[in-house]
């Protein structure tokens, strides 16, 4: 409140004359100043871009030209949306042999239309992540898929490609991240206790075990799929099965440390899904802190009893901890409201968005009850117990094989839901989604558009090396507070399950800060010079000032 009457104290009578968005900023400072109540959900805002993209969206990754792949499964049936050119796909492991609709789908985001693309194989319930040149690998998934690996590169006209064994091992739930020397590690899935690479060379051409996902194994239930992986600045991985975690040396195959168990020992993996995020890294100070959050999940026992008609309440907390401390210990937060296959989302401000799922039951076949309507800002740098606000809720419940990514303008794209074990319309609880919506976070409100930065220069895409000194010029409508402007970089995540892999933001401060014209400025900023904290590829670079993001620009760190 104090930020906003000092906002108004500092407003000029011709610049509220002539600004209609100060206007609005005012009218929303005097509600907040005066004691009026307002509910808690007063941020975000709603819009149904496409009512049916004709598949399930369970499967999403935006890529470097501001185009969206997703998709969902072969199995499912035919989808509400054909192939073109008479295209059919034939599969003896399908429900149907020979399938001429399509299962997978780029969507443009600009333009806000779609185009079908064709898989060649069943990809439920994969995995993926982006090379270096922006080229989608995306690998795994059921029967015909789980040793596929395939391949779209990011163009108008580009379609999937397939390379048939191009893992050793069936990947049904796994997890991708991008390495420092531009491999992919996946690990796990369904009874694969180990990892593998792509691509291979002579020394990579084999599975590697790793006892701790056997460890993280509940029986019949298992509880460790889908595990959260993330790539450490000592070029170590940071990997969450169930309830615990460790730190991975993937190159020597040995833990490095154990972390404790989450204090209420409840499990946060695939079928009791909860998320996860590491919070951003930030560069500018004198040693880097990685902290990681996890959120929401179901208790022990839940998806047994969801089998049989009983949804339990699903978990209400985060627990977060400073992997980088000494003797790094979990603190439990509590949410608005229990959260099982919840998405977290990094926004370019360094906070996090809780978005989707239910508040009972689990994943898995119409497992899920209660949908939760509201999405949720987590604000990492508030005071513990001040951090959770809730936005304004949809319409449109989002349970499994939901998705949600970021947008290049700061919006989050949001689509899928389908708790069916075929594309189902009628006569069921949860109906098979194929809308896609947008939501605008609370920092796209009318009222903060005076403080929103607008990027001059570089022009996007712009090309950086590591280490390279960047200079970034942006506009900014109103009054600029030096020091509450910073530069962060983020890279685009592959979602599905309720897990963005390879998630990152980056903050890289600002500095050299000054004046260059009415209304426009320059902040001086470095790009990472080690690989182990920015892995070369495609980021998304944006300028923000006082938590409110300018639209993004793509840059590639090569």
């Amino acid at each position: 409140m104090q930020t906003l009457q000092k906002q108004i104290q500092s407003t000029s009578k011709a610049a509220i004359m002539y600004n209609p968005s100060i206007i609005l900023s005012l009218f929303f400072a005097l509600i907040l100043c005066s004691g009026l109540p307002l509910t808690e959900a007063a941020g975000g805002r709603w819009r149904l871009l496409q009512k049916s993209v004709g598949i399930a969206a369970m499967h999403m990754q935006l890529l470097r030209n501001d185009r969206v792949v997703m998709f969902d499964r072969t199995d499912f049936g035919p989808s509400n949306l054909s192939l073109p050119g008479g295209k059919c796909l034939r599969d003896p492991k399908a429900v149907i042999k020979v399938d001429c609709t399509a299962h997978s789908i780029e969507y443009n985001v600009i333009a806000n239309t779609f185009r079908p693309l064709m898989v060649q194989s069943d990809v439920w319930c994969s995995s993926g992540s982006v090379f270096t040149d922006g080229t989608l690998v995306q690998t795994g998934g059921f029967n015909s898929g789980e040793r596929r690996v395939r391949t779209f590169e990011p163009c108008s006209t580009c379609d999937w490609k397939e390379i048939q064994l191009g893992l050793l091992a069936r990947r049904w739930y796994a997890t991708n991240h991008i390495l420092p020397d531009g491999r992919q590690i996946i690990i796990g899935g369904r009874r694969q206790f180990n990892y593998e690479f792509y691509p291979k060379s002579t020394a990579t051409q084999k599975l590697f075990d790793l006892p701790f996902l056997a460890e993280t194994n509940d029986n019949n239930i298992e509880n460790n799929l889908y595990p959260f992986v993330f790539l450490q600045p000592d070029g170590n991985l940071f990997i969450f099965a169930n309830n615990r975690a460790i730190l991975f040396d993937y190159t020597k195959n040995r833990v490095v440390k154990t972390f404790p168990a989450i204090p209420d020992g409840e499990p946060r993996c695939y079928p009791s899904t909860g998320s996860a995020v590491m919070l951003p890294l930030k560069l500018d100070a004198k040693s880097i802190e990685v902290e990681v959050l996890v959120c929401g999940g179901a208790p022990k026992g839940s998806y047994t009893k969801a089998n049989r008609g009983v949804f339990v309440e699903a978990l209400k907390t985060c627990a977060r901890i400073k992997i980088t401390d000494r003797n790094p210990k979990w603190v439990v937060e509590t949410m608005p409201q229990p959260r099982v296959m919840v998405d977290m989302l990094l926004l370019p401000n360094g906070n996090v968005l809780l978005i989707n799922g239910g508040s009972a039951g689990t994943a898995g076949w119409e497992l899920g009850r209660k949908p939760v309507l509201n999405p949720v800002l987590y604000h990492t740098n508030n005071p513990l117990g001040r951090r959770f606000e809730l936005q304004n809720p949809t319409k449109i419940p989002r349970m499994y094989h939901s998705t949600a990514i970021l947008l290049r303008d700061g919006r989050v794209l949001v689509g899928g839901s389908n708790p069916n074990s075929l594309y189902n319309f009628t006569g069921v609880l949860f109906p098979t989604e194929l809308s896609l919506e947008a939501f605008s976070p609370s920092y796209l409100d009318p009222e903060f558009s005076s403080l929103r930065p607008a990027i001059q220069f570089p022009i996007s895409p712009a090309k950086v090396r590591h280490g390279q000194a960047l200079k970034v010029g942006f506009t900014v409508p109103g009054k600029v507070a030096p020091t509450k402007v910073s530069v962060t970089i983020l890279s685009p995540a592959f979602n599905t399950h309720s897990f963005s892999m390879n998630q990152r933001v980056l903050n890289l401060g600002s500095r050299a800060f000054r004046l260059r014209g009415s209304s426009k400025y320059e902040v001086e900023v470095t790009i990472p010079g080690s690989l182990n904290v920015a892995p070369s590829g495609y980021y998304i670079l944006y300028v923000v000032h006082q938590e409110i993001p300018s639209e993004g620009i793509w840059v590639q760190i090569a």
